[in-house]
């Protein structure tokens, strides 16, 4: 039992820390964030509304210059000031707003949140048992290694979630008939307007899918759902 108390501390722990980043991200968000006030988004976010049988989906602008769409831990929608800049100088339009809000909806409705809370503890532990194994049988890299494994396992599962969320956002704007045509032509623009530089960085370590194969899942999934229409 005692051999496994080190890996039970590490559950405890990430469960910890997860909990207490989720309370400070969530504070941080309500403390520099305004309610989105702006009539076509509004109306995009009421056809959404209205396809899930919600009364409203309300979207808040939080105030940072990156350009990021977010879903709060409590389940609450967030576009930053520097995505919403974008809109309004033109750079994108309403309809691929209403993609990222999409996106983060499926964050939300597809439970990533809680499932990041458990995946993290169980990262912490896996962590530090590959640190105390091959700490013994790699001595001076061992750790290296570890953590290296763990980053590889955690851009796996972030890189899943953001494919499930894609295809939520896919089937929410079909059902809403803004289709998917904004999703594509907003993945598009998505590496210029972030300032990406995806050539810096391995695929597997990345914890989104590349632009090119997001946009291919998309038309994988209109495809199948295309067949499942005819038949």
């Amino acid at each position: 039992m005692l051999k496994f108390t080190p890996l039970l501390l590490a559950l405890i722990y990430g469960l910890v820390l997860y909990r207490f980043s989720a309370w400070r991200t969530a504070k941080q968000l309500e403390a520099k964030s305004t309610e989105l006030a702006d009539p076509l988004l509004k109306n995009l976010c009421d056809r959404m509304a209205a396809a899930l049988d919600l009364p409203r989906i309300r979207v808040h602008v939080y105030e940072v210059e990156p350009v990021n769409g977010l879903a709060a831990p409590d389940g609450r929608i967030y576009i930053t000031r520097g995505f919403f800049r974008k809109y309004r100088e033109g750079l994108v339009n309403a309809d691929e707003m209403a993609t990222v809000i999409a996106h983060e909806l499926g964050h939300v409705a597809l439970g990533h949140s809680r499932r990041r809370m458990i995946d993290f503890s169980g990262q912490n532990a896996l962590r530090m048992g590959l640190a105390m194994l091959l700490g013994r049988l790699l001595p001076g890299i061992g750790v290296l290694v570890a953590n290296t494994i763990t980053r590889l396992v955690a851009a796996g599962l972030s890189r899943s979630d953001e494919y499930e969320a894609d295809a939520y956002a896919s089937a929410l704007l079909v059902k809403s008939g803004i289709g998917t045509e904004p999703q594509k032509s907003l993945f598009g623009k998505l590496d210029r307007l972030t300032a990406a530089n995806a050539g810096a960085m391995p695929a597997w370590f990345m914890s989104h899918p590349k632009t090119a194969d997001r946009i291919a899942a998309i038309e994988k999934n209109e495809a199948k759902w295309a067949t499942v229409g005819r038949t």
